[in-house]
């Protein structure tokens, strides 16, 4: 997703209350992250687990909280997320980078790339992917999500190499 529509999303999220952006870097999302620490509105943590948790406690302080990450890093979170986050029905909307989208991404992304699909439906986190024409629509559908109580995930596709 290009820069232009990645800062959209965050003002965008933002102006619909969205108010922490807690997570750690993804050079896939690296727009979205630089606009959220342009506005103050970030926490960056140094393991998803953590940023979840941080984000968990704003939510049920009624602080509506967003978390990015990387897909590798869902991967490693997906205890916290079925344990903590959906045992308790904690709203939160998680945007997540997808390395290994691309066939030739780096080695290391390919095959959480290829079952991350499979993975949010094994785990029940409802989620949409994000396009340049559809990000606002599916942006409206996260924060239905979060108002419903229920977290969800939006994704955003790696469609470029470093």
């Amino acid at each position: 997703m290009n820069e232009e529509e990645q800062r959209k999303i965050f003002h965008y999220l933002k102006n619909k209350k969205i108010e922490n952006f807690v997570g750690v870097p993804d050079s896939t999302l690296k727009h979205f992250i630089d606009e959220c620490l342009k506005n103050n509105n970030s926490i960056i943590a140094t393991r998803e687990e953590e940023a979840i948790g941080i984000a968990a406690g704003m939510s049920l302080s009624k602080s509506n909280s967003l978390v990015f990450m990387q897909n590798a890093g869902f991967a490693n979170s997906i205890s916290t997320i079925t344990s903590l986050i959906q045992l308790y029905e904690i709203p939160l909307i998680f945007l997540i980078g997808w390395r290994g989208y691309l066939a030739d991404d780096a080695p290391e992304h390919l095959k959480i790339g290829k079952i991350q699909p499979e993975l949010l439906k094994i785990i029940g986190l409802k989620s949409q992917v994000l396009t340049e024409k559809n990000w606002k629509v599916k942006c409206d559908w996260a924060l239905k999500q979060l108002k419903e109580k229920k977290p969800c995930a939006l994704i955003i596709r790696r469609m470029f190499h470093d």
